[in-house]
């Protein structure tokens, strides 16, 4: 994404959730399926280093910093609503010493310089694949930013492949008023981009189609 695009971007995203922040995750919990069994799989063990993109709220990280007590978290988000939130949800769960949020590109972001040069042993991210315009580019960079032996997990919308019809048409159309857009390709873009990085990687649907979960690894 150009400089000039992630500006637009940025600015997007803050007019969606300038107001909507303060009630996301009251109401994202309903719908937002998989991200607790994908946080509860990441295996941050001591001096593990993970980081998030599209960190939101900071609700994933607070959760999974919570659960890996021993492990450090870095998250970045393209919306400054978003990450003034994140930021008074960190200090109020009192895990600022733990983890760190940046602003940052998806597409763009400099994964050496966020890790101290050595890479992250752990990349998730959460429903943000959909929100992203130039989301292959967001993948890439994910890819690119794990060290050795690591391993980058996704979850997002599915095609809803196995439910009703119906069902399909009026999430699509919801969705879509936030600028949300369920990759239809995803699974293939996965396989391409760890084929041709090195990675070996898997994918999956899940909940009858409603969300896809995948995984890339970089060998040690």
């Amino acid at each position: 994404m150009s400089a000039a695009n992630a500006v637009t971007h940025g600015a997007a995203m803050d007019r969606i959730y300038r107001n909507q922040r303060h009630f996301y995750d009251l109401t994202r919990k309903y719908y937002l399926l998989g991200r607790d069994d994908l946080i509860a799989g990441l295996d941050a063990g001591p001096g593990c280093h993970v980081l998030e993109i599209g960190c939101g709220t900071g609700r994933n990280l607070i959760a999974a910093a919570r659960r890996f007590p021993a492990a450090r978290f870095t998250g970045i988000d393209i919306s400054h609503e978003m990450l003034a939130t994140a930021g008074a949800n960190v200090g109020r769960a009192g895990l600022v010493d733990r983890i760190t949020l940046l602003p940052g590109d998806a597409t763009a972001f400099d994964g050496a310089a966020l890790s101290g040069g050595t890479g992250f042993d752990r990349v998730f991210l959460s429903y943000t694949i959909s929100m992203i315009p130039d989301w292959r580019a967001a993948l890439a960079q994910a890819a690119a930013a794990l060290a050795p032996g690591g391993r980058l997990d996704l979850v997002d919308f599915g095609q809803q492949e196995r439910l009703p019809a119906p069902f399909r048409k009026a999430l699509f159309a919801w969705l879509a008023k936030f600028d949300v857009s369920p990759r239809d390709n995803l699974g293939d873009a996965v396989t391409q981009l760890a084929a041709s990085r090195g990675l070996a990687s898997d994918w999956q649907s899940t909940r009858a189609g409603y969300a896809w979960t995948a995984q890339m690894r970089r060998p040690l």
